[in-house]
């Protein structure tokens, strides 16, 4: 059975390179006779000799050539693994996966991405936009997703949450709308128009929001669609389907024939929070974590 230690693969490395014993044991900080010793074990343990030796001169055998290249590529192989366990242990190197609403998909996430391919590029990020909170909490409690960018309240003790920034509400019209002559918009001047909204019934944070905000304003919206994805949302507001009322980084999703308007009081809005599952921590997520802090 063949005993072969790395230890055996570095010192011949160092001779064979060297092609000197007193010089490679400078270079490995071992005395040369050990040296010579360990390379000699190396030999009769492959069962070929792989240097030539004389008193004035050291010189790779044939076999010794080909077996230097061999141990060239198992040593540079060996640091490049522990190089890598490095980086996944300190969260330099991994891959994540991020569920985010559609909000912040268009407006958040490009910046985070850049960022982080900027700061930490061996961070590999992979991206399910324009997800309602409902799926982004199951997809966290199923490990599909490792942290979710969504809006509050999140009510649900296997995710823990903290606050990334708030964003004012703004009101979507179809370009050429008589409202979009006003500089800003009181939710009371939405009372007799078509809202096109994020899914209901518990499905999107928005929606809720929506119906809140409207009863504030003593009337019930008048909804005459409901949609999931934010993009879709806006492109029926731009066929002038209706209005709709949505967080201010939705602009970012630049749709022909729409036109944003401030809501009235500028108090109106909504926190953007990040979560992800409850006891799950790794230098990974703290290290995307502090990113996102910075950016947001």
């Amino acid at each position: 059975m063949l005993i072969v230690e790395l230890r055996h693969l570095r010192y011949f490395r160092a001779v064979a390179e060297e092609l000197h014993f007193g010089r490679a044991a400078e270079q490995l900080r071992v005395a040369q006779p050990a040296l010579s010793q360990q390379v000699r074990q190396l030999e009769k343990e492959v069962g070929v000799a792989l240097l030539n030796r004389t008193t004035r001169h050291v010189s790779l055998t044939v076999a010794g050539r080909a077996y230097l290249d061999r141990v060239i590529s198992i040593l540079d192989a060996v640091e490049q693994a522990g190089e890598h366990a490095r980086r996944l242990a300190d969260g330099t190197e991994g891959r994540l996966v991020i569920g985010c609403v559609g909000s912040a998909t268009y407006s958040l996430l490009p910046s985070l991405v850049r960022e982080l391919r900027h700061r930490q590029p061996g961070i590999e990020v992979s991206v399910r936009g324009e997800m309602l909170a409902p799926a982004q909490l199951a997809a966290l409690r199923s490990g599909e997703i490792d942290l979710a960018l969504l809006r509050p309240p999140i009510s649900d003790p296997d995710v823990v949450t903290e606050v990334v920034r708030r964003d004012r509400l703004i009101v979507a019209l179809p370009a050429g709308h008589s409202l979009a002559a006003h500089r800003t918009l009181g939710v009371a001047m939405l009372r007799d128009e078509d809202f096109i909204s994020h899914a209901g019934r518990g499905r999107s944070v928005m929606g809720s929001l929506l119906l809140a905000i409207c009863a504030d304003a003593g009337f019930t919206p008048c909804v005459r669609h409901e949609v999931e994805e934010t993009s879709t949302l806006l492109t029926m507001v731009a066929a002038g389907l209706g209005v709709a009322i949505v967080p201010d980084p939705t602009a970012a999703l630049d749709i022909a024939g729409v036109c944003y308007r401030p809501l009235d009081p500028e108090t109106l809005g909504i926190d953007l929070i990040v979560g992800r599952a409850t006891g799950v921590s790794s230098p990974l997520l703290d290290n995307v974590l502090t990113v996102l802090r910075d950016i947001a």
